[in-house]
C-alpha cells in the first residue's frame, strides 16, 4: 500500500446495493446498512466558485483507495472533511503489484 494511503485520511463511503422498492423495482442506491470507513488519498482535480447569484460552487476531488474496496458505483457516496461527496465518474481500477493496486475513484462536493 502506498504512503499516502497508508497515512492518507479517513473517510466513509456508502456502497451500492439494489434493493427492490414496494412496487418491485430494483432500485439501485446507497447501502442502508451503513458506511464503510476507509484511509485514503485525496487530490483536487477541479473546482469553480459561483460569481453570479443562481451559479453553484463546483470542487471535484480524486480520491485513491485500497484495492480491496468492493461495491462502489455512482450510486455511492462519500463522508469526507466533514461534507458529503457524490462519486461522479464509475470507479478505475489500476493493477499493479500488492502494494500499488488502488481504485481511483473521482468525486463531488453535495451543495
Amino acid at each position: 500500500m502506498s504512503v499516502q494511503r497508508r497515512r492518507g485520511q479517513t473517510a466513509r463511503v456508502w456502497r451500492s446495493v439494489e434493493v427492490i422498492d414496494n412496487r418491485g423495482n430494483k432500485v439501485i442506491m446507497a447501502d442502508p446498512a451503513g458506511p464503510v470507513e476507509v484511509r485514503a488519498a485525496f487530490i483536487p482535480q477541479r473546482s469553480s466558485k459561483a460569481e453570479v447569484p443562481g451559479q453553484q460552487q463546483i470542487n471535484v476531488t480524486r480520491m485513491i483507495v485500497d484495492a480491496q474496496l468492493e461495491g462502489v458505483s455512482l450510486w455511492s457516496r462519500v463522508e469526507y472533511a466533514g461534507r458529503q461527496w457524490d462519486v461522479v465518474s464509475p470507479p478505475a481500477y489500476h493493477h499493479g503489484d500488492r502494494r500499488t493496486r488502488h481504485w481511483s475513484i473521482d468525486i463531488r462536493e453535495r451543495p
